[in-house]
């Protein structure tokens, strides 16, 4: 692998309601089934699915944290993506990207989804965070967090942003173009990997898509199946870009609270 590249796989499954155990074996044979990469992206809440009362679901024994470690270590490459988690009386939806060597960062949706009451059981997270594996800098979201900008913002500071969701089919248009206009507007790479199948609510088509700062799709999975796509992240093609083109350098001035 030449130092500028590395590989994402995008990882989309179906996901059964409140089953940990079936969806972390499920997730496994996706992953195993991807090919070979740096880091496997999971869909948001992929050890559950979602859920309006995730006190009934939270992974309060951590199941799936641990074996998102033992899978990075075993494919010597990171897992990425959201799960519901308690802390105490706090529920909060939490995204972990876990590397090989067991490092854990973690996010906490940020943008709770008022239509679909998130704010009354669920606990917003105030920090962005930004990972730096394998040379290159990945700004971890949680799916509702696509459609607010300003939180996705690049101060020169990213180069891949990540979103794990949970995206209806009703909305899945909204979707296809947001996750086009972050990369275009922060000229950086975009990965949005979406479930499929069936909740109580809601069908998913998954359409997970790996975008360049170009905003052209360069990955995208199997509509309405469980499948992978292998997308390249190629830092030196996109430093060229950011130089030759600098959108960054003339962005407003403001600050991310």
């Amino acid at each position: 692998m030449e130092e500028s590249k590395i590989k994402i796989a995008l990882v989309q499954m179906d996901i059964k309601g409140g089953e940990i155990e079936s969806n972390l074996k499920n997730a496994e044979r996706v992953i195993e089934g991807a090919g070979e990469a740096d880091v496997y992206m999971l869909p948001e809440m992929f050890t559950t699915g979602y859920c309006a009362e995730p006190e009934k679901v939270a992974d309060r024994e951590q199941r799936g944290l641990m074996w998102m470690k033992e899978m990075a270590k075993r494919k010597n490459g990171a897992i990425a993506g959201s799960e519901i988690v308690a802390e105490g009386d706090r529920m909060v939806n939490r995204f972990y990207f876990v590397s090989p060597e067991g490092e854990v960062w973690k996010s906490d949706k940020h943008h709770l989804f008022t239509m679909g009451g998130e704010k009354e059981y669920l606990t917003a997270g105030e920090e962005r965070v930004i990972v730096n594996f394998r040379g290159v800098r990945f700004l971890i979201l949680v799916c509702y967090d696509l459609r607010f900008p300003v939180w996705s913002r690049n101060k020169k500071d990213y180069d891949v942003a990540l979103y794990a969701a949970n995206w209806p089919s009703g909305r899945i248009e909204v979707w296809n173009v947001l996750l086009r206009a972050r990369a275009i507007e922060n000229q950086c790479y975009v990965v949005g990997v979406n479930r499929v199948g069936k909740d109580g609510s809601c069908e998913y088509t998954g359409n997970s898509v790996g975008v360049d700062a170009y905003g052209k799709v360069v990955a995208e999975c199997e509509l309405e199946k469980e499948s992978s796509s292998i997308m390249e992240i190629d830092l030196e093609r996109l430093e060229k870009f950011r130089k030759k083109f600098p959108v960054l350098e003339d962005g407003d001035e403001f600050r991310l609270n």
